[in-house]
């Protein structure tokens, strides 16, 4: 089993990155850091049991896992995103949902790469770097509300993954130049869904200022960072 006491989940985007910390003397947030300080900050230097890297792409789609081909797979990602010639494209299975995330990770893919090369785990292994959307759908699965909402906000991207009970109901990256735009988008989808947000509890995976809990609160029943 993994020592959670020991473990550092870092998010990546255009800007730079931030990471979250949990160790044995608590929890503990980096705030948004920039590229020049990979390799002085302190807490990147040392080995954890566990490591994620998540990086902000919109550049993915989930897929049926039987529908799902390896040789098909730019070609079926192309199908929903643009993709340059340049970008590379990658799968990883989902089995909570039965289902394979295809992406592309060429958003930030030279700084996540940085970082998979200097935050290293105990054993000595690397982490690959995979979507914000992965671990969304990871960690959407330990909430135990009826209704589960998660979104991350970053770079001008809403990235919000909704289930009911154990039914994945949405996974989409919305592209939301500011955050009363991303507002939209989730309750439009909420009202698409029929899911009344005064009953539902909104999870978030990046930071949000006071301004923004505070109009999320408006609507919903309890606002987390998580």
């Amino acid at each position: 089993m993994t020592n959670m006491k020991d473990r550092i989940s870092i998010q990546v985007g255009l800007s730079g990155y931030s990471f979250k910390i949990q160790a044995e003397d608590g929890q503990r947030s980096s705030g948004w850091m920039g590229a020049e300080r990979i390799f002085t900050t302190p807490e990147l230097q040392k080995r954890y049991e566990d490591v994620e890297i998540a990086v902000f792409t919109p550049k993915c789609t989930l897929i049926p896992s039987q529908f799902h081909h390896p040789l098909h797979a730019r070609k079926s990602l192309s199908e929903v995103v643009e993709l340059s010639d340049e970008d590379p494209v990658e799968f990883i299975e989902v089995p909570e949902f039965a289902a394979v995330l295809l992406y592309s990770n060429a958003i930030g893919e030279a700084m996540s790469k940085m970082l998979s090369e200097t935050v290293i785990r105990t054993d000595g292994s690397k982490t690959v770097p995979l979507p914000e959307i992965y671990y969304m759908l990871k960690r959407i699965c330990r909430i135990p509300d009826y209704n589960k909402i998660m979104a991350s906000y970053m770079d001008g991207w809403l990235h919000l993954v909704i289930a009911q009970g154990k039914s994945l109901l949405l996974c989409n990256s919305f592209k939301a130049p500011d955050f009363t735009t991303a507002e939209y988008f989730l309750f439009m989808v909420m009202k698409k869904l029929q899911l009344n947000p005064e009953v539902s509890s909104m999870y978030f995976r990046t930071d949000l200022s006071e301004e923004q809990e505070m109009s999320l609160y408006r609507y919903f029943k309890n606002v987390e960072q998580i």
